[in-house]
């Protein structure tokens, strides 16, 4: 089977592409290349990737629905999808919603109209987020919760994603799952997120910006964890495809953003120099998942504990920037 995966130079993108090529699949990787930051990131990501075997990529928008038709067209034997393309960051959307629009919300229809004229796509799996539960207080974050109080634009276009999804299973029979990620991490990873931005700081003597003194808790996910559980997904379509799942994936464990500035500290033999402010409006106090309902599925079962994964982030940060230089 080959597998169509959006995003493929993005973070969760290349190492599900990897694990799928690893496994015999092919793959077509579609991504735009956009500067949200550094593209020679997304450029060694995907230089990983062309050298395989059964593996072909465009650079195309996903909003561009011509493109995008072009694309699968040429390739009618995907049998999946594996849709992470999106425009990222929950702050970033409160200086330019416009990509938010284009990328998340047109951007998924497009993918969605890609997936109904495909004969032969037997699985549509998409990229939501744990930021959907917005100001909820009751934790760990089930499924079955109210997701109707987005603090965020960048929220509310994940869980305007989950209605449209669910209007095309609904109305077309397209199988369709959707993920609902928490803090993904680990080697690969994206400059804007905490993890990755605090280790460049670190490294400079350059000062970080904690918020509430470091007592946000984050359910921070391993990226190996959340590729075994994306296969595990991709594997197990729908039995009624007109009955859409929504599944949150994560390592079910809130743990305090000290506690990772602490792990970065060590694993990078440097004393991170403090700024502290208080949490913007768009950032939740804490986030945890409950992942009975994915591990009823697939088996997903988290492995990488946040003392095991952040070391081995490090690792490969501290090569990543040797290279840069």
């Amino acid at each position: 089977m080959a597998v169509l995966v959006t995003g493929v130079a993005g973070f969760i993108g290349y190492h599900v592409a990897e694990a799928l090529l690893a496994r015999g699949e092919r793959v077509v990787g579609i991504d735009n290349l956009n500067a949200y930051y550094d593209v020679r990131l997304k450029q060694a990501r995907l230089g990983r990737l062309e050298g395989k075997g059964g593996f072909s990529f465009y650079r195309v928008d996903i909003a561009d629905r011509g493109a995008v038709s072009a694309v699968t067209g040429a390739h009618p034997e995907i049998g999946g999808i594996v849709h992470l393309a999106a425009q990222a960051g929950v702050r970033y959307s409160m200086e330019d919603p416009w990509s938010y629009v284009a990328s998340n919300l047109m951007g998924h229809v497009v993918m969605l109209e890609a997936a109904r004229h495909m004969p032969g796509c037997r699985h549509l799996v998409y990229a939501s987020s744990s930021s959907v539960y917005g100001a909820n207080r009751a934790l760990p974050f089930a499924e079955t919760d109210r997701v109707d109080t987005p603090l965020s634009l960048y929220a509310a276009t994940k869980r305007a994603d989950e209605l449209m999804s669910h209007a095309y299973s609904h109305l077309y029979g397209i199988a369709q799952t959707g993920l609902r990620f928490f803090t993904v991490y680990g080697p690969w990873g994206r400059p804007d997120m905490a993890y990755f931005s605090f280790a460049r700081a670190i490294l400079r003597g350059e000062p970080i910006t904690v918020y509430d003194d470091g007592t946000l808790r984050r359910d921070f996910t391993y990226i190996d964890d959340i590729v075994a559980g994306i296969l595990g997904c991709l594997d197990r379509p729908p039995a009624d495809a007109r009955v859409p799942r929504l599944l949150n994936i994560g390592n079910s464990r809130s743990e305090a953003v000290n506690d990772l500035i602490g792990l970065l500290e060590e694993s990078l033999g440097r004393r991170a120099i403090r700024r502290v402010e208080s949490r913007p409006l768009a950032d939740v106090q804490e986030t945890f998942a409950a992942v009975d309902a994915i591990g009823a599925l697939t088996g997903f079962l988290p492995k990488t504990a946040l003392s095991q994964g952040v070391p081995r982030f490090a690792e490969w940060f501290l090569g990543w920037v040797a290279q840069e230089k």
